[in-house]
C-alpha cells in the first residue's frame, strides 16, 4: 500500500513539474525572482526531452510501482502518460516541435517581462 501511494505522489509531482516548466515563467509577474528556479527547471526539462537523459522522477516512480507489484514503464513519463493520451502515435519530430514551441512560449514570456522592466529592483 505504501509503495502504491508513493508512486502516485511521484506521478502527481512529475505532472506538476511539467506544468511548472511550461508556465512557470508567468510566476515572474508576481514574484520577480521566480526565474532563479524556473530557468534551471527549463534547462533540466530540455536535457531530459532532447538529449535523452533519464528523469529521476521516472526512475523513482518505477521503483515504487515495482515495490507495489505493478509494472513500471520503459519509456519516459511524457511518452508513457502525456504523449499516449494527448498525442497518440506521433513521430519524433513532433516532440521536437513541441519542445521548440515550449522554448518559444517561455522565451516570449521572459522577453515581455524584460521589456516591461519586471526584473528591476523596485527599491532602486
Amino acid at each position: 500500500m505504501f509503495f502504491r501511494i508513493a508512486a502516485d505522489i511521484v506521478l502527481v509531482a512529475h505532472l506538476a513539474f511539467i506544468v511548472y516548466v511550461t508556465l512557470g515563467g508567468l510566476l515572474n509577474v508576481r514574484w520577480r525572482r521566480a526565474w532563479i528556479v524556473h530557468i534551471p527547471a527549463i534547462l533540466w526539462g530540455f536535457l531530459i526531452e532532447f538529449l535523452g537523459y533519464d528523469c529521476p522522477l521516472t526512475t523513482l516512480e518505477n521503483y515504487f510501482r515495482s515495490g507495489a507489484g505493478e509494472l513500471g514503464y520503459e519509456r519516459g513519463f511524457l511518452d508513457h502518460f502525456i504523449s499516449t493520451l494527448i498525442y497518440p502515435d506521433i513521430p519524433p519530430f513532433v516532440h521536437i516541435f513541441l519542445g521548440v514551441l515550449l522554448a518559444a512560449v517561455n522565451g516570449f514570456i521572459y522577453w515581455y517581462l524584460f521589456r516591461r522592466n519586471a526584473f528591476a529592483d523596485p527599491a532602486g
